[in-house]
């Protein structure tokens, strides 16, 4: 069994998401993709993020009934703070002998080094799927000074270029600009059904 983990705070989930999970479980042949749903990011604090029962009922909606997708609660169901260390640890005992596929941007690869315990987290995973995002790529050999042998589990996810964000998502909801399209049709009803980012 082979498990993609997803991570993030998804507020809201959108198109790009899903499109970069079906990439990622493609072209890494994983069995299934964990969306591992975040209340409270580390790197986020002060940050105004929507109330998690929002954003979990978002995700649920957004995942649908596709079987290459599980939402895991096991971020959910633990207290704060979510190190990405110690998700990966409780994810290997909640699926013993499965190999575990982290997924993440370029971005988070390039601040890897600082994140906590690193070099542990490396250890959880038996790959580490990075995406492309122009303007945010690592060199892989600066993040292998401070991690050596990280390369050795880097495998390079390619996919289509899409410019989305939750962050864009928000900042048009707020400013009555178009994003209907960024989104999965029930995430948006739900989003104005719930008078979500100030529509």
């Amino acid at each position: 069994m082979r498990l993609g983990i997803f991570g993030g705070t998804f507020d809201p989930p959108h198109i790009a998401h899903l499109v970069l999970a079906a990439e990622a479980s493609y072209q890494l042949k994983l069995d299934q993709v964990l969306w591992v749903l975040t209340p409270a990011p580390p790197h986020k604090k002060g940050q105004q993020i929507t109330p998690l029962e929002k954003r979990l009922q978002l995700l649920q909606i957004a995942l649908g009934n596709n079987p290459a997708f599980a939402l895991s609660r096991v971020d959910i169901d633990r207290p704060s703070p979510h190190y990405a260390v110690d998700t990966m640890r409780l994810v290997a005992e909640q699926n013993p002998g499965a190999e575990l596929v982290y997924l993440m941007g370029g971005d988070s690869l390039r601040d890897l080094p600082t994140w906590h315990h690193p070099q542990d987290f490396v250890r959880t995973c038996k790959m580490i799927g990075v995406m492309h995002r122009p303007g945010a790529m690592a060199r892989l050999d600066e993040v292998e000074t401070h991690l050596p042998g990280v390369s050795t589990k880097v495998r390079w996810i390619v996919l289509p270029l899409l410019e989305i964000s939750s962050t864009d998502i928000r900042q048009r909801a707020v400013e009555h600009r178009p994003f209907r399209y960024f989104l999965p049709p029930a995430v948006y009803e739900k989003i104005f059904q719930d008078h979500l980012y100030g529509v």
